[in-house]
């Protein structure tokens, strides 16, 4: 475990947490998380990961934005919708086919030691920010898949603080789903 690695952690955690609350402090705080683990995926070699929170860098703008637009429109909290069944089946076929394409390509051109694990992961980790970022309540669901085969990942390369990241993460995960959940239930209860 180094010091980089324990701050990276928290501030992850920090992130996720504020997110399950609907507090739009979870967007910069979610900057500055992806950086720090931006350096370290680079560090370990997991170059689609490090790719990934670049990327995340503008999810999470997107989300910011996106969660502010709301907030403006007139809502005093942000609301949470479901996505609908054409948008999921269509988001999760586009992140099977981006997998297996960046899967491909980094199996060829980089020496990333599990390049098509690493590529799927990445993938469906773009789609459940997306999804948060449009406050649909499956981004938690999403996660919590996507935590649990990154926890595995992690705990095979011996980055036993990452890992428990990710298994923190599914229960963070657990937790905004519920809290999402409670807050549609109580908006279908008020209409």
């Amino acid at each position: 475990m180094s010091y980089p690695e324990l701050v990276a952690v928290v501030v992850n955690v920090l992130g996720v947490w504020l997110t399950a609350r609907r507090n739009m402090l979870c967007w910069p705080v979610g900057i500055v998380a992806v950086l720090l683990y931006a350096k370290l995926f680079y560090e370990w070699r997991l170059y689609a990961d490090m790719m990934l929170q670049c990327v995340y860098v503008a999810a999470q703008i997107y989300g910011w934005k996106s969660w502010s637009s709301a907030r403006k429109a007139g809502e005093q909290t942000i609301q949470v919708v479901s996505v609908t069944l054409i948008n999921l089946m269509l988001g999760f076929a586009a992140a099977m086919l981006a997998s297996v394409v960046l899967g491909a390509i980094m199996a060829i051109w980089t020496d990333d030691p599990l390049p098509r694990i690493d590529a799927t992961l990445t993938c469906f980790s773009l789609l459940a920010s997306f999804w948060s970022a449009r406050r649909h309540i499956e981004n938690w669901y999403l996660w919590i898949a996507v935590d649990f085969f990154y926890t595995l990942v992690f705990l095979y390369r011996q980055n036993d603080m990452t890992a428990g990241l990710y298994a923190l993460f599914d229960i963070l995960a657990l937790y905004g789903a519920l809290k999402w959940q409670v807050s549609c239930a109580r908006r279908r209860i008020a209409l």
